[in-house]
């Protein structure tokens, strides 16, 4: 029994989506230790790729039939331990753009959503991704990518043209479609529990 669950599981890590999802994991740690290192242009290219990664394994997964039980457990993860890794770690670079408030909201916001998606998934409910949801990791998948532009040129104190007000603009979008979506997904998830 043992051995059909593990040869199930190494062929769902074998599938394509998956391993962009692993893949996508690995870039993530190394944001996390670019960025400290101030190796902020590096930090930004591996971003975007490692962001990029989660748009190609959900087409991937959906047009060739390859959806799976790890997929979708394994994917929002590897997406919060980017975003929240990121967001961290800007709030621990001086002038950033990223307060620590803002980071409290976003890490706060993935941890209701994945004990909502535990609970309504546990009682046979189907919780994916909202449209609401999608527009949030674009905006935060923004507000990253601004901030390290922004720490490359100098930082907030060093700049007088418009990237601080594009950073601060971007970072509200992020905060403001986080706490949206994660109020959407708290009346769906009261919704499912009532019934």
């Amino acid at each position: 029994m043992s051995t059909v669950s593990e040869k199930s599981l190494r062929e769902q890590f074998s599938n394509v989506p998956n391993q962009l999802t692993l893949a996508r994991l690995v870039l993530s740690v190394a944001v996390f230790a670019l960025i400290p290192l101030g190796f902020y242009v590096a930090a930004l290219v591996v971003f975007v790729i490692a962001a990029a990664t989660d748009w190609i394994d959900g087409y991937w997964a959906r047009k060739y039939g390859q959806v799976t039980k790890l997929g979708r457990v394994f994917d929002p993860f590897v997406d919060k331990i980017l975003i929240c890794g990121a967001f961290i770690s800007l709030v621990a670079e001086q002038n950033s753009g990223i307060a620590g408030w803002m980071a409290v909201v976003v890490v706060g916001r993935e941890l209701l959503v994945t004990v909502l998606r535990s609970m309504i998934e546990q009682s046979g409910g189907d919780f994916s991704a909202s449209f609401a949801g999608k527009l949030k990791m674009v905006f935060q998948c923004a507000a990253v990518i601004a901030s390290l532009c922004l720490l490359h040129q100098g930082g907030v104190l060093e700049q007088t043209g418009m990237l601080p007000s594009v950073v601060l603009a971007a970072a509200w979008l992020a905060v403001l479609s986080t706490i949206y979506s994660g109020v959407g997904y708290l009346f769906a998830a009261a919704k499912f529990l009532r019934v």
